[in-house]
């Protein structure tokens, strides 16, 4: 790793902006925030704020086609995308790419926008609303398991900026940069120090995992839940690390010559495992036909040790997107203090 010092923030973003595509958080007049491409070199100020849509939608993308078929041979269609940046991505979501770069290892289609991304990390300084990243190993510091770069706000405007990846040094050559000294690094140590222990008391959630990992929240609890559950896929599709998706074949209408009667095109698109459809089979036997074992299943995927070998962590990356999102208040913060009050 790299280390140098930023005097001004512009001066990466300028550097970064003439060779990529350029993605940042923008934080609007009523204190949302969300991604948004910048299209000219006078770029919106960096922000704190999580943004309620993460970085997955750039990788694994909510709709796209897979392939063509034109009555006689089938053609891949594989996006093409330029290479960009993705400036100021928060702790969590990091963690949720990494995450969501072991599900789709061997998929074309999220590989070919993966391998053109540049990760521009930024360190959390204070607690987001709902978050609590630092209890499942996801924050507030950015991990150098994703992140091209690493930045941290220091004092007098200025920033950390620490180089990670061959693809990160080789996105900075050409500037001019001081090294950092001990005491900046030191500087970055102490604020994510400081930042974790402003975080609100989440022991609960500790306890909820470990009442999940022994399987006590009964069929009863449940189902109980699973009556609030509306169904609306708010969760999944805010998740960060959610990957359900479904595949649809439709005609293809075209005035294009290369289009026959006979034209067809497959489709991906996101899915949710809490619709009561998403899991029927063929024969219409359904194996969670119940609201209760769908919601069951939701947080046993985010939370169980039997995905730990596979992914290396658990599902949930304490970003609180759920419980800001859930209309029937069964978000993480809710369902977890009714399982350990149930217990």
């Amino acid at each position: 790793m790299q280390q140098y010092l930023l005097e001004s923030i512009g001066e990466l973003q300028c550097h970064l902006f003439g060779s990529h595509r350029f993605y940042q958080v923008v934080e609007t007049a009523e204190g949302e925030a969300h991604w948004q491409q910048v299209e000219s070199d006078i770029f919106p100020p960096l922000t704190n704020q999580q943004p309620m849509s993460s970085a997955k939608g750039f990788f694994f993308a909510e709709r796209e086609p897979l392939y063509v078929f034109d009555g006689q041979f089938f053609r891949e269609t594989l996006p093409e995308p330029e290479p960009f940046v993705l400036f100021g991505v928060h702790s969590c979501d990091l963690t949720a790419i990494h995450y969501q770069d072991t599900f789709f290892e061997q998929d074309p289609y999220y590989q070919a926008r993966r391998k053109q991304a540049l990760l521009v990390g930024i360190d959390c300084t204070h607690p987001c609303k709902n978050g609590f990243c630092y209890m499942v190993n996801a924050g507030p510091g950015v991990r150098d398991e994703t992140a091209d770069l690493i930045l941290h706000p220091l004092e007098e405007g200025h920033w950390l900026l620490v180089a990670v990846t061959t693809r990160g040094k080789d996105a900075i050559h050409g500037m001019s940069l001081t090294p950092a000294s001990s005491h900046d690094m030191n500087q970055r140590w102490d604020r994510l120090s400081h930042c974790e222990h402003e975080f609100e008391d989440h022991s609960y959630i500790q306890q909820g995992i470990e009442l999940i990992n022994r399987d006590e929240p009964s069929e009863t609890f449940w189902n109980k839940v699973g009556v609030q559950c509306l169904a609306c896929s708010g969760c999944t599709t805010l998740c960060p690390t959610c990957s359900c998706y479904g595949t649809q074949t439709h005609k293809l209408i075209d005035e294009n010559a290369d289009v026959t009667p006979e034209s067809s095109e497959q489709v991906r698109f996101w899915d949710s495992c809490l619709y009561e459809g998403f899991q029927r089979e063929a024969s219409f036997h359904n194996p969670s036909e119940q609201a209760g074992e769908r919601v069951k299943r939701f947080w046993y995927h985010k939370f169980s040790d039997d995905f730990l070998p596979e992914f290396g962590r658990y599902g949930c990356v304490g970003c609180g997107r759920c419980e800001q999102a859930c209309p029937g208040v069964i978000g993480v913060h809710s369902i977890m203090k009714r399982i350990v009050n149930d217990a």
